[in-house]
C-alpha cells in the first residue's frame, strides 16, 4: 500500500531580510495576495514568519515580529482557506498568533529558545514542529561538527519529543524537522536526507524544508533563483524516505511533482493488485474455492 503524500506547507516570509524573498511580502496586502496564490497552487497550510533565520541574521524584537505577523495571520485565519502556522521561537509571538487564528507552531529551537514556549503550546493544544538546530542563526554555520550527524540529530529530536511530552504537549501533536541548513555542511544535509527514514522511525511526522537552501546551490553551483530543480529532487527523495510534510516557497511545481508521483504510485499499486489476484486464481487453493 502506498503511503499518503506529504502535505505542502507554503512559506510566507514577512521579513526584510530572508535569504531568498526578504522584503517581498512586508506589506500585509501583498502577503495576503501571495498567500492566496500559494493556496491556489496547492498549499495545504501556510507558514507565516516575521524573523529571518538565515545564517547570521540578527534577532528581531518581539514588538517588531508581532507587528509583521499578526495582521497577516488574522486576515488569513478569517478567510479560513487553509490552516495557518506561526514560524517563531518566541512564546509571546506564538501566543498572540494563536489568538489571531494560527493553529500550528513551527519552532526552530525545539522549545528551547523561550522557556515559556512549551506551556503556550500545551495550553493551546496546537501541533508543534520541533526542529534541530546547532547553535543559533547567528552562530550555526561556524564550522558545524558532529560525531555522526544522523544519529546526533536523531538523539536530539528524541529528547525534544520527550521534553515536549513532559511539558504536557499531546504526543499526537508533535512533528519533527531535522533542520536542513541549520548548522550543517553540505555533506550533513545530504546525509540527513539520505537517512530520513531513521528519523521517521521516531514515530512522529517528519517535516522537511529544503527549499532554495544553500546546500543545493553548492551541489549544483547555482544561485538562489536557480535552485528549483534541486529543491524538487530533495522533495522527491524525501517522499521515498518518510517525509510527512514539505515546507517550500515554490508550491505549484511541488504540487505537480506530488500529483505525478501519486499517479505513478497508483499505477504500480493497481498492477501489483492484478498480479496478486491472478496468482491467487492460479493457485490450487484458488481453483478449489
Amino acid at each position: 500500500m502506498s503511503r499518503p503524500l506529504p502535505r505542502i506547507m507554503g512559506i510566507i516570509n514577512v521579513t526584510p531580510d530572508s535569504f531568498s524573498d526578504g522584503g517581498f511580502f512586508l506589506d500585509p496586502d501583498v502577503a495576503l495576495r501571495h498567500a492566496e496564490q500559494l493556496v491556489a497552487d496547492g498549499a495545504d497550510l501556510l507558514d507565516v514568519g516575521g524573523e529571518s533565520t538565515r545564517p547570521g541574521a540578527p534577532a528581531v524584537p518581539v514588538e517588531d515580529e508581532l507587528a509583521r505577523v499578526i495582521p497577516v495571520i488574522r486576515r488569513l485565519a478569517a478567510r479560513g482557506r487553509v490552516p495557518v502556522s506561526i514560524d517563531t521561537s518566541k512564546a509571546e509571538v506564538a501566543r498572540q498568533a494563536i489568538d489571531a487564528g494560527a493553529s500550528l507552531v513551527n519552532d526552530i529551537t525545539a522549545l528551547q529558545g523561550d522557556p515559556q514556549m512549551a506551556a503556550v503550546v500545551a495550553r493551546a493544544n496546537v501541533p508543534v514542529v520541533l526542529m534541530h538546530m546547532r547553535g543559533t542563526p547567528q552562530t550555526m554555520q561556524r564550522r558545524p561538527r558532529y560525531r555522526d550527524v544522523v544519529q546526533d540529530v536523531r538523539a536530539f529530536l528524541r529528547e525534544a519529543i520527550r521534553r515536549a511530552e513532559r511539558a504536557g504537549i499531546s504526543p499526537g501533536r508533535i512533528l519533527i524537522d531535522p533542520g536542513l541548513g541549520f548548522g550543517k555542511t553540505v555533506e550533513h544535509n545530504l546525509a540527513l536526507l539520505h537517512h530520513l527514514d531513521a528519523l521517521a522511525k521516531l514515530g512522529k511526522p517528519v517535516v522537511i524544508g529544503p527549499s532554495r537552501k544553500s546546500f543545493i546551490g553548492r551541489v549544483l553551483n547555482v544561485e538562489v533563483e536557480e535552485r528549483l530543480a534541486g529543491t524538487l529532487a530533495c522533495v522527491a527523495y524525501a517522499i521515498q524516505h518518510g517525509a510527512s510534510m514539505v515546507r517550500v516557497h515554490d508550491v505549484k511545481p511541488v504540487k505537480q511533482l506530488l500529483t505525478m508521483w501519486d499517479a505513478l504510485e497508483h499505477v504500480g499499486q493497481a498492477r501489483r493488485q492484478r498480479r496478486s489476484r491472478r496468482h491467487r486464481a492460479a493457485s490450487p487453493a484458488g481453483r478449489a474455492s
